[in-house]
């Protein structure tokens, strides 16, 4: 099972590289662009690791985008009998818009289990919302009024609801549930992408952010369920095909009960699970990559759930010993 140190900090070493690759990329108005080069770089690094990897969660099926396709083989023991089995859920870029433009939040994200650890989601939308720990046990449903949820998320942090943050993701689709949130009194944080940063800022104290609503990307409601796992957080979801192609994604596998409802758990199941992300640009937990003369410094966020770890780690690369070192 992925545990050990040295693969740990491998999956450390993958999601900075595929940061440090899209960084260079970075305000150049071309969003594929800064995917492929994540992609690129998280794909050669994850085949250097001494494990038999298997991708159960890539990205952009959606917009056809590069991708480190499902079902995808990577790392030195592929095709031999040693080596520990892990499945990965992968983000090589989330927020792939934010780093064409340069705007806070773009994040390069990796999530790792043992065998059968993360659930196999089809890249469709995924209805959700996402509290951190002081919220995780109160009565929160998907079906339930916005405002009851929202009363419920409000008593358990002791509060008002006019003293909450809840963060949306801009979008038409989400303009009657901006109007029902309003209409409580609660403060709401419209972001552009990247709703998994935002789930992880939910579960972590002086973000200022107490919950993150609105229907996503399925493949980020699996990686940020193994965020939650680690942080103690909690996810409410559901799949949500817009579409015939979609739904028949759900029949392709085998996935029936289109209602059902996913937390935490039915979505990152594994026990072993490992969680970790490198800021690309700036963001509200991680710094984003910094370049100098001779070498860059990246802000990581890593987690391993059976070890009970959180780990920041701050790493500084240099092309040569004499450059000096940026500590800023």
């Amino acid at each position: 099972m992925p545990t050990g140190e040295s693969l740990e900090q491998g999956f450390i070493r993958v999601c900075e590289a595929a940061a440090v690759a899209a960084a260079q990329t970075m305000g150049y108005g071309d969003s594929q662009r800064s995917d492929q080069v994540a992609v690129e770089a998280m794909r050669h690094e994850l085949g250097r690791l001494p494990m038999r990897g298997r991708i159960v969660i890539g990205e952009g099926e959606r917009d056809k985008a590069p991708m480190l396709f499902i079902g995808e083989e990577l790392g030195a023991f592929v095709g031999q009998d040693e080596g520990l089995e892990v499945d990965i859920a992968v983000d090589p870029l989330e927020g792939t818009n934010l780093c064409a433009t340069g705007a806070d939040g773009a994040i390069a994200v990796l999530a790792a289990s043992e065998k059968g650890g993360l659930l196999h989601a089809p890249d469709i939308y995924m209805e959700k919302i996402v509290v951190g720990p002081s919220a995780r046990d109160a009565a929160i449903h998907l079906d339930a009024p916005v405002a009851e949820n929202l009363r419920n998320i409000a008593d358990a942090f002791q509060r008002e609801i006019s003293d909450l943050t809840i963060v949306v993701l801009e979008r038409e689709r989400h303009e009657e549930l901006i109007r029902d949130i309003r209409d409580t009194g609660a403060r709401i944080l419209l972001i552009q992408d990247g709703d998994l940063s935002a789930g992880i800022a939910a579960a972590v104290r002086g973000t200022g952010v107490h919950a993150v609503m609105g229907t996503g990307g399925a493949p980020e409601g699996v990686l940020t369920a193994a965020a939650m796992r680690c942080l103690g957080g909690e996810i409410y979801a559901r799949l949500t095909p817009l579409d015939d192609e979609q739904r028949q994604r759900l029949v392709d596998l085998e996935i029936d009960d289109v209602d059902r409802l996913y937390r935490r758990r039915d979505l990152a199941p594994g026990d072993k699970l490992l969680f970790c992300c490198t800021g690309v640009t700036n963001g509200q937990l991680l710094k984003g990559v910094r370049f100098f003369g001779g070498g860059h410094r990246s802000s990581t966020l890593f987690m391993s759930l059976n070890r009970k770890i959180i780990r920041f780690v701050d790493s500084i690369s240099r092309d040569e010993t004499d450059t000096p070192v940026l500590f800023k």
